[in-house]
Formats: structure tokens, sequence, C-alpha cells
């Protein structure tokens, strides 16, 4: 690892978390004011078993999905400065989250691998029916308040990985090349606590790559990182890629 990282050539893979989108008016998880910080009943609503198991749970997490702020969030600067980074290196984006603000900031689709996959698909646990989050929030609307999977009358659930339930194994093959060929390896907005995709960190640094941290609170990875940085990520993401490009 060297001291002046940001002037490595080479590829930059980038782990985000829950925290690159706080700044758009979405709150993470287990941070001071995050959601299950503040109504730890409401983690049960993304742990898979419990949401097969319960129909009220399930009616409790389609209204959840309805008023999921990520509606009506925007990109912010962290966001964007990503895509400017993009236009200039070979970058990948793994994220943690699935409210794709990546995407609609202008990262290219095929730069971003969604390990926990995204909240506008909806999927059948027993078939392989999908249909897309805003067709089926029409179907709550209209009383449906679980609605079943039309094909064969299964559970349906938005398009994401829940607690329990298995990674797909071929975006965790691709998060995992891309962190072993990465030489920089940015970590944002994460708790590193949720595996596996906080251990791409360390497979990052076991293969060469300098790991730079930017989160507000400690996480279980700052003692393999190059940098680690406490500044608010909106303006601390901005000023590294700043440093990368040599601006």
């Amino acid at each position: 690892m060297t001291t002046d990282w940001h002037a490595r050539p080479g590829r930059i893979a980038v782990l985000t978390g829950a925290g690159i989108s706080t700044d758009s008016g979405i709150p993470d998880f287990r941070g001071p004011r995050g959601v299950w910080t503040k109504d730890p009943i409401a983690e049960l609503l993304s742990t898979y078993d419990n949401y097969l198991a319960d129909p009220e749970l399930r009616e409790r997490s389609w209204l959840a999905r309805r008023d999921n702020p990520a509606w009506q969030a925007r990109p912010n600067a962290a966001h964007t400065a990503l895509v400017e980074l993009d236009r200039a290196r070979t970058v990948t984006i793994i994220t943690q989250n699935v409210d794709r603000l990546h995407q609609r900031a202008g990262s290219p689709p095929s730069g971003v691998i969604e390990i926990h996959g995204n909240m506008f698909d909806v999927v059948c646990v027993g078939c392989d029916y999908r249909s897309t989050m805003a067709a089926t929030l029409e179907r709550v609307a209209a009383g449906e308040a679980d609605p079943p999977c039309p094909q064969c009358g299964g559970v349906l659930k938005a398009g994401t990985v829940m607690f329990g339930q298995a990674m797909n194994p071929r975006t965790m093959l691709k998060a995992t090349i891309t962190a072993e060929s990465s030489d920089i390896f940015l970590a944002v907005g994460t708790s590193l606590q949720v595996e596996p995709a906080a251990s791409l960190c360390a497979l990052a640094v076991d293969n060469g790559a300098d790991l730079v941290i930017i989160n507000d609170e400690p996480t279980p990875y700052d003692g393999l990182a190059t940098e680690v940085i406490r500044e608010p990520i909106g303006t601390a993401l901005p000023e590294l890629v700043s440093r990368i490009l040599g601006y």
C-alpha cells in the first residue's frame, strides 16, 4: 500500500452503503438516526423467514414500500462525483443500496453491481413471475393488502435480498472479481457489518488494493485501510474524487 494511493493508476472499485444516500433524504439503518435504531421492529420487515411466515408482516411491508422515501429521492453530490470519476477512470460500483440512485445520477447500469437487488422490481418466491413495484402497489391501493402471485398464488416480495435469503451467486461472483482486480477500493457510507459485502474490503486488500473508507462511524475494517475519512460523505467524496483526478 502507498501513502499517495490517490495517484495509483488502474481499476477503482467502490462499495457503497446506505450512508451515501442520506443526503438524498433516505435514512440509513444502523446510524444514530437510522430506521432500525429508531424502530427495532422495522428490521423484521427485512427478515426473509419472518416475511414468509407472517401475512400481517407482509401487509406492513407493502405499506412501507409504498411510503419509501426513495420514490421521491434524487441523486446527491456523492452520486454525481462517482459519475465524474467514471468518465476518467475504470470504475465499478458495488452497491448495497436498492434505490438505484447511482444509475439515476448517470452511472452506467453495466458498471453498477446491485448485490442486494433493487426496490423497483417484484418477484415471486415460488415461481419465475416478475413484475414492477409500481404495478404491484396499484394492486395494494385497489384493496389487495398482501397481493399473491397471479401465476402460482405464491408470496410476492420486492426484488431485494432480505436477511436470511441467499445472495445471487452470479452477482456475488461479479462483485468478488471486481474487488480482486481493483487497485483502489473505496468503501463509502457503509458500516461494513453486513456480510458477504463487508469482506470484499479484505479481499481487495489481500490482492494489493489500497482501501479507503469514508464513513461517519468506525468500521471493523478501519485497521486495513490506507486512509479513513470521517467527514460528511456529500463533501468528502467529491473532494476525494478531485484528489484522484488531480484537480
